[in-house]
């Protein structure tokens, strides 16, 4: 189940704890709440005009998703970034990506192909524009369905989300460290290529395309990181 999912009762209404889970990731994704800053539970109530109950609930959900730490002394406390971190979370990508890429490839049919393809025709025709927080979060989205259209046939929900949660990770390195940066790679030509060599069939040529693709994104966004941090 997706954090999206989550959020949601089964009759489809949205809960208190939900709401606050998304506002809050939300928050953590786009480092209005600062990686490491330590949090009051009973100022983000306060904040956000709920009870202590749903803010636990909410919270304890990012806790298991990685998003926030606890820790007896300090208590709760959004997760620190690091290079390493970033490394990892490429490293852990670059072996789960593929493989759900290569089942994918094996059981999509002419369904499958059409999601991938109109996912990348939707990423390709929206724009990233670094001054524009808006235009940003379009991009990010479309290039999430994107990655998600790939290797959503590998019919495995615990990998899927394993992906999504790794996805997210990396985008809060891009939200936080290339909002307004310029050096933003044009990838167009790279998912094109991915995805026309995906719906053909063409399995090595695929998954050792989207490793590279992943390995240039992690190293560009590397450089800024220890660029704007010296």
């Amino acid at each position: 189940m997706s954090a999206s999912t989550r959020v949601y009762k089964a009759d489809g209404k949205p809960t208190i704890a939900g709401k606050v889970e998304a506002q809050l990731r939300h928050d953590i994704l786009h480092g209005v709440l600062a990686p490491g800053m330590k949090l009051n539970l009973d100022k983000l109530r306060e904040a956000m005009n709920v009870g202590l109950s749903p803010m636990r609930e909410a919270v304890t959900r990012l806790v298991c998703d990685g998003w926030v730490e606890v820790s007896t002394q300090r208590g709760y406390s959004v997760t620190p970034m690091s290079v390493e971190n970033l490394d990892e979370v490429c490293a852990l990508r670059l072996q789960l990506e593929p493989y759900a890429l290569r089942l994918s490839i094996a059981n999509g049919e002419l369904d499958w192909e059409t999601n991938v393809m109109g996912a990348l025709y939707r990423l390709n025709k929206t724009q990233r524009i670094p001054e524009k927080v808006e235009s940003i979060d379009a991009w990010e989205t479309a290039n999430n369905a994107f990655h998600f259209a790939l290797i959503e046939r590998c019919d495995m929900p615990l990998l899927i989300k394993m992906h999504a949660s790794l996805v997210s990770m990396n985008n809060r390195y891009r939200n936080i460290y290339l909002s307004g940066h310029k050096m933003q790679r044009d990838v167009i030509d790279e998912h094109t290529r991915i995805a026309n060599l995906a719906v053909d069939r063409k399995v090595e040529a695929a998954i050792k395309l989207l490793c590279a693709h992943i390995t240039r994104s992690t190293k560009n966004l590397r450089r800024i990181i220890i660029k704007t941090n010296s």
